[in-house]
């Protein structure tokens, strides 16, 4: 798969978002979880978004894909000015076709093999059945299942179904790819698979791949370790990722 790049009027940015504020309601009164945030993210970087439980980084990353509206603030991404600015319809056909999600819970469907878990979502973007055959394949293959394409979720360990996630992820080739807790279910060993094909849909594919994690272990793959407590950003710095690092167990 060819990385896709869009460099529009917001350059090299995938992402740039202003003054974000959150609330939810606790009985009568309200609770700000996002504090005036802004944030950016670009094409072929890392981005950890790194907090303590609570501290807003999900509903940051919810924000930023339209997935929950703010209360104030504005988010431009790829050639869009202001996403909330959309229908719900528009925003909904903007993740399917730009951007990917990986959850620590896997999401997927007990009936499918891992082959079709990742065939349907290209279906549904409108992938004729031979292509979307073919790329699923790859992808599969790509992150090292190519010998459990027929397997179905529960035949497969933790490691492998967060594999058949990513690659359910990777093969609609997003320009964005949002990761909530990626490697919090697995151990060690897992986990450094997860963590690598991360880095490598950054690398190879130029994604703007942003991680919301508080697992410490993570921030070496990183090409920004961004900081959230209490709903403000805290620290952000930029360094340089250590290809050859290793996750060690809890």
């Amino acid at each position: 798969m060819s990385p896709t790049k869009t460099h529009g009027k917001h350059g090299d940015f995938a992402i740039e978002a202003k003054g974000l504020v959150k609330r939810f309601k606790s009985g009568k009164a309200f609770i700000e979880v996002l504090k005036g945030v802004d944030f950016d993210a670009r094409h072929g970087d890392l981005t950890m978004v790194m907090g303590p439980s609570g501290s807003g980084k999900s509903t940051l990353i919810a924000a930023l894909s339209g997935l929950l509206r703010p209360e104030e603030g504005r988010v431009d991404t790829l050639d869009i000015d202001n996403l909330w600015k959309l229908s719900s319809g528009r925003i909904d056909r903007f993740r399917l076709d730009n951007c990917g999600f990986i959850f620590q819970g896997f999401n997927l469907f007990p009936a499918l093999t891992a082959l079709q878990q990742v065939e349907v979502v290209l279906k549904f973007q409108g992938m004729p059945k031979g292509d979307a055959k073919r790329q699923a394949t790859e992808t599969l293959k790509e992150v090292g299942l190519g010998a459990r394409l027929n397997q179905r979720p529960s035949a497969l360990s933790g490691g492998e179904k967060q594999r058949v996630a990513i690659a359910r992820c990777l093969a609609k080739n997003p320009q964005i790819l949002f990761a909530d807790e990626p490697t919090s279910a697995l151990d060690g060993e897992n986990g450094q698979v997860v963590i690598r094909l991360l880095r490598r849909a950054a690398t190879e594919h130029g994604a703007a791949v942003i991680c919301v994690t508080h697992d410490p272990r993570l921030e070496e793959w990183a090409d920004r370790v961004i900081k959230i407590e209490d709903g403000v950003i805290i620290d952000d710095q930029r360094r340089t990722p250590n290809p050859d690092a290793t996750l060690a167990s809890h």
